[in-house]
């Protein structure tokens, strides 16, 4: 009798235990379920906000660059999913996977010298300064986007190369980058900031 005491109240506490562990376990998946259910909602909803402004676009006219934008970054994220068992294959050769990588960075600025090669055109950087320059309030890439492309419709104006020149504008000193909420606008430098910035 005094042996089976011990080893019952020891398989009471490991069956105590295990109740307890399987009630946590239960109740956090519960919890889980709950967050997966909320992050649902939320998306659903972001995906409708999404359709209303893409129909907003639409009626001001803005839609197509967007639009076009919105199913470029759409087919990025599904062609690595595509070549991913490829890319497996030929990872141990080395020299494949870097290679097309290379060829879109250099199709980049192929479009760009393109559009900049006409001679006695200004530069990108200075179509974006000298339009903030004449601006009283911070301008999104967007914005500085659509009036180059209305200012010089000669020229192929994209979003992309219009932010990436704001974004060198800001890491040389010229501009300044502000942000409200999710949205990102840029403004030029005041003259007594930008003299000291050239004087360091």
């Amino acid at each position: 009798m005094s042996e089976n005491t011990p080893t019952s109240g020891i398989s009471a506490d490991y069956a105590q235990r295990i109740t307890d562990d399987l009630a946590a376990n239960r109740s956090e998946q519960d919890r889980a379920r709950a967050e997966l259910t909320r992050l649902q909602d939320e998306l659903i909803q972001l995906e409708e906000g999404e359709q209303i402004l893409v129909k907003m676009q639409e009626v001001l006219g803005v839609a197509a660059p967007a639009a076009s934008r919105s199913k470029a970054v759409k087919a990025a994220a599904t062609v690595p999913a595509a070549r991913s068992p490829k890319a497996k294959k030929a990872s141990p050769k080395g020299g494949s996977t870097p290679k097309p990588r290379a060829r879109t960075d250099r199709q980049k600025p192929a479009g760009e010298t393109g559009t900049v090669k006409k001679s006695g055109e200004p530069t990108w950087r200075e179509l974006v300064t000298g339009y903030l320059a004449d601006q009283r309030e911070p301008k999104s890439a967007a914005e500085v986007a659509a009036a180059l492309t209305e200012a010089h419709p000669q020229r192929t104006t994209q979003v992309t190369v219009v932010r990436n020149t704001l974004e060198q504008g800001v890491a040389h000193g010229l501009l300044e980058r502000s942000k409200q909420g999710r949205s990102v606008y840029y403004s030029p430098v005041p003259a007594a900031r930008a003299t000291g910035a050239a004087a360091k």
